[in-house]
């Protein structure tokens, strides 16, 4: 009993009783910060990328307004089942806790897997190099930006928030914080000469808005892609749950607030590009905000893909700050490589998680293609999210007095699985090289589960490298075990 007393102390005066700091991840993320850190994760390159693929895939601009509507209400019925699930499971981790803790240790295991073979890799890419071709087309404007050098700056703006991520968790929150105020600005800049162009009169792109010839029913899951891939980022939060000031108060009104304001601004950002913009010239553009403020920003239209940049910094710098965590919490419960369960003894960031995404990230760049990367990584993207509301259905029901601080209306969770388990399953017709790719390389973590983790199937010497490696990188990296719980 003294001494889990002595260990609580240590705990909350963050000081050993020789003086020195206790590892561990503390508790600095309040309700301001998680705002910005959910509406800063989804604001980032989508809204000034995913306008193109969803009118592509949609077919017209009234059925692509739609699409947005629709993905915003949908995002936000997903964002309230992980509130839910955020505040009956203390663990941060976020789709990986919540796998784990409903459907058990194989689904969990899949979704790491996914994530760091190619999930997070390849949203990071399409971040990034959105960010490179905002930073560059400018400078060779009318002329097309060479693609190299797109890629090497997209590299240097991946290579930025690692370093920031790697050096402090409130350099972080803070970069959040100062990004996220940019980027309302940059919204703030499309929605405002696009809704007074509205009234004064200026509809004609909207005439037909629904034109029915356009539309192809098979590909409409590809446009939910797009959209969808631009709300992404309202589970970020979940990820830090152990992070978080107050979770049972702070990440359900963060999620709310959050995805309210996002929605809101999305259709009014796609009203505004409409109303300057034909569908064929949005379709032709691959960079929409710069288009449109080529002709409704003329004084202000170098501005512009500042901003956009910085909002894609912004989305790169969330993902960068959750993601490692889902990492952290695999290794802690025995699924992923002990080492990247520990943290830097000084910094107290989870470094060696930080960096095992840099170099896959940095590969993926090579793909190039955006809109391809958005199908390949959303297929389970979105099939996990589904199998963890179900999950959280199915623990409802078979444990009906456990404690739920928040409680979301079972007939959204219900609708919520049930569309993305349809669009999930649709997208394979859409598009099946790439969601089929997807599909391949998520059950190949099936082999690799039951060979490493479920019976340690490894060679003994096999083992006794990857050990010695492993505590060589621990003295390299200055990384060492949490030294109290956390959750």
């Amino acid at each position: 009993m003294e001494g889990a007393k002595a260990e609580c102390v240590a705990g909350d005066g963050k000081e050993k009783p020789d003086g020195t700091e206790v590892v561990h991840l503390r508790r600095t993320i309040g309700l301001l910060p998680a705002i910005s850190f959910i509406f800063g994760t989804v604001v980032g390159s989508g809204i000034f990328i995913a306008p193109k693929g969803v009118l592509m895939n949609s077919g017209s601009v009234g059925v692509s307004l739609l699409v947005w509507a629709l993905c915003g209400v949908l995002s936000t019925f997903g964002a309230l089942c992980y509130a839910e699930l955020g505040t009956t499971f203390k663990k941060s981790g976020g789709h990986y806790t919540y796998l784990l803790e409903t459907l058990g240790p194989l689904p969990a295991f899949l979704r790491l897997w996914a994530e760091f073979i190619f999930i997070r890799p390849a949203v990071a890419s399409y971040v990034s190099l959105a960010f490179g071709r905002y930073v560059v087309e400018p400078i060779f404007a009318p002329c097309t930006a060479p693609t190299v050098l797109v890629a090497l700056v997209s590299i240097l703006g991946v290579t930025f928030v690692v370093a920031v991520n790697c050096w402090s968790v409130t350099l972080a929150s803070r970069t959040q914080v100062t990004l996220t105020i940019i980027k309302t600005f940059a919204l703030i800049l499309i929605i405002i000469p696009g809704i007074r162009a509205l009234a004064q009169g200026q509809t004609e792109h909207f005439q037909g808005a629904f034109d029915s010839d356009t539309l192809d029913l098979t590909k409409l899951p590809l446009a939910f892609y797009s959209g969808l891939y631009a709300y992404g980022g309202w589970f970020y939060l979940n990820y830090v749950t152990e992070e978080v000031i107050n979770p049972n108060r702070n990440i359900p009104l963060a999620i709310i607030l959050s995805m309210v304001t996002v929605t809101v601004c999305y259709v009014l950002v796609n009203v505004a590009y409409y109303t300057v913009m034909s569908a064929d010239d949005l379709l032709m553009s691959d960079a929409v905000a710069l288009t449109f403020a080529n002709r409704a920003l003329k004084g202000l239209s170098s501005l512009i893909p500042i901003l956009v940049s910085a909002s894609c910094l912004g989305a790169l710098n969330g993902g960068f700050f959750g993601v490692p965590r889902m990492l952290f919490v695999g290794a802690r419960e025995g699924h992923w490589p002990a080492l990247f369960s520990m943290i830097h003894i000084r910094r107290q960031t989870p470094l060696p998680a930080v960096l095992l995404l840099y170099p896959m990230v940095v590969v993926m760049l090579g793909r190039g293609d955006i809109y391809q990367l958005i199908n390949f990584a959303s297929f389970s993207r979105w099939l996990f999210i589904a199998m963890a509301t179900l999950g959280m259905l199915i623990h409802r029901y078979r444990f009906p007095e456990y404690p739920r601080p928040f409680k979301v209306p079972w007939v959204i969770a219900v609708i919520f699985t049930v569309v993305c388990f349809f669009i999930v399953g649709l997208s394979l017709y859409s598009d099946p090289w790439n969601t089929g790719g997807s599909c391949a390389l998520t059950l190949s973590g099936v082999p690799v589960y039951y060979l490493t983790v479920k019976r340690q199937h490894l060679p003994h010497r096999l083992r006794r490298a990857f050990n010695y490696i492993s505590r060589q990188l621990q003295i390299l990296l200055e990384v060492a075990q949490q030294e109290v719980p956390t959750y």
